[in-house]
């Protein structure tokens, strides 16, 4: 049961955008403290430690979500010093936001055509 994948363009941080990408990509966003622990790092960067005293999670539990966020392609780690901070990956965002848009693009497409049929009968 393959599932037919579209390649996109390569983002900066050298994931490529495809079908198979966006799910665990929309998996990751579908939690609600890993989109507050991203809407934070929009603020700036920030360590773990840092986050746990803004959102009313453990930092223990902030570290697992920020390395699903990680690994997913939306966050990446910087040293900074001794502390371990995590800046988001505008990029993968933004890509994301692309292909969503050509998803919603093909369908209005397609609703278009459905509609010209329908009316034509």
């Amino acid at each position: 049961m393959g599932l037919r994948t579209r390649q996109a363009r390569r983002p900066a941080g050298g994931r490529r955008v495809t079908t198979g990408t966006l799910v665990p990509v929309f998996a990751a966003l579908g939690d609600e403290t890993r989109w507050s622990i991203l809407a934070a790092l929009g603020e700036g960067d920030a360590s773990a430690s840092a986050l746990a005293g803004r959102l009313p999670v453990t930092r223990q539990a902030i570290a697992k979500h920020l390395a699903v966020l990680q690994e997913v392609g939306l966050v990446e780690p910087i040293r900074v010093g001794r502390e371990v901070q995590y800046r988001v990956i505008g990029s993968q965002l933004s890509d994301t936001a692309r292909r969503l848009e050509a998803i919603g693009a093909e369908w209005d497409r397609r609703l278009a055509t459905i509609k010209e049929i329908a009316e034509g009968l």
